[in-house]
This record gives C-alpha cells, sequence and structure tokens, in this order.
C-alpha cells in the first residue's frame, strides 16, 4: 500500500497531492500549512485520518494503482 497526503490550502483553494509528510514542507512553509511538521509527524497519521488547521485540511490515503501494466 502506498499512502498519499491530500492538502486542501483553504484560503489559497488550491489542492497539492504528496507522497510524505516531509514532501509538504519542502513545497509549503508551516505558515501556509497552519501547522509544524515536527507536530504533524508527530501524530503519526493512519489511512482515513483528517488534521484540520485554520489555514489546511489534510488527509491521508491510499493510493490505488492498476494490477495490470496495460497502462
Amino acid at each position: 500500500m502506498r499512502k498519499i497526503v491530500h492538502v486542501h490550502l483553504i484560503w489559497e483553494k488550491r489542492d497539492l497531492y504528496f507522497g510524505s509528510i516531509s514532501a509538504i514542507y519542502d513545497h509549503l512553509s508551516d505558515d501556509q500549512v497552519g501547522i509544524k511538521k515536527s507536530y504533524l509527524q508527530a501524530l503519526k497519521l493512519s489511512t482515513g485520518e483528517v488534521k484540520l488547521t485554520k489555514r489546511a485540511i489534510i488527509k491521508v490515503s491510499e493510493l490505488l494503482t492498476s494490477s495490470s501494466n496495460k497502462d
């Protein structure tokens, strides 16, 4: 299973998708996300869990892929 982290920036009305919590902070600042990287990592969000901040909605999901190699 591969996880994907969906970040919806509330005020910017943008949706971004990342492969890890660390990747979020390679592209966005603590201020943009509304939570520090260390705190978000400490939460250890599981698939289906959501963290709401004043600036973002952060969701962890499973990335579904095809089992065939026809693509």
